[in-house]
Formats: structure tokens, C-alpha cells, sequence
């Protein structure tokens, strides 16, 4: 079982930056992946970046260039450092997580596989 905590919402004006902390304990997988979803009111839910075991990484289009994922293995903590906010960005970001799937000789993050981990998810506010 993983249990995952997210830290580090708040409020900031259009242009600003925060930086989204979440402490995975429990048992993480060897070859995991680490997801940041964010749901904004009326919205579907959003899946922004992914970091796995490796340090791979990737963004969705909408966050690229602005926002950084990334892992401090020895702290179990995954970070989302986001800059150049804007109101568009604002909702419950959540971190979550999944084992891997092995396939043809590595492991990946394969989108049809959900994340049955979730955090209980950290409120930000962007003001224009």
C-alpha cells in the first residue's frame, strides 16, 4: 500500500510560482510511476506531468516550459515546481501513483493503466 501526502497550495497572482511537495510512503514499487493530476471546478480532470523511477519525465502541452517534475529518492518526495501561474491553472492538485507495467524488456508508464494511488490533493489559486 502507498500512501501519498501533498503539500504546498496556496494563493498566488498571475505570473507567480509554487513549488507542490508529496511524500510517498509505504511500499513503492522499484519501477514506479509518479503522476500530477489536477481537477479545476467544471473541468475534466488533467493529468499535468509524469516522473518515473529512471527520472524520465513528461508534460502534458498546456504545462510544458512551465512546469518542472522531479524526485528526491532519498526523501521519497516528488516535487512540481510550477512557474509563470496563471488563473487557468488553478484547481486541487493531486499526486498519485502506480507500479510501472513491464513490456518488451523495460518498464513504462502506459496510459490505460490508472493510478489506484491517490493523495488528498492541495488547493491553488491563481488571482489575475
Amino acid at each position: 500500500q502507498v500512501q501519498l501526502v501533498e503539500s504546498g497550495g496556496g494563493t498566488v497572482q498571475s505570473g507567480g510560482s509554487l513549488r507542490l511537495s508529496c511524500v510517498a510512503s509505504g511500499v513503492l514499487y522499484s519501477n514506479y510511476c509518479i503522476r500530477w493530476f489536477r481537477q479545476a471546478p467544471g473541468k475534466e480532470r488533467e493529468g499535468l506531468a509524469t516522473i518515473t523511477n529512471d527520472g524520465i519525465t513528461s508534460y502534458t502541452a498546456s504545462v510544458k516550459g512551465r512546469f518542472t517534475i522531479s524526485q528526491e529518492n532519498g526523501k521519497n518526495t516528488i516535487y512540481l515546481q510550477m512557474n509563470n501561474l496563471q488563473p487557468e491553472d488553478t484547481g486541487m492538485y493531486y499526486c498519485t501513483a502506480k507500479e510501472a507495467t513491464y513490456l518488451a524488456g523495460g518498464h513504462f508508464c502506459l496510459p490505460k493503466y490508472p493510478y489506484p494511488f491517490w493523495g488528498q490533493g492541495t488547493q491553488v489559486t491563481v488571482s489575475s
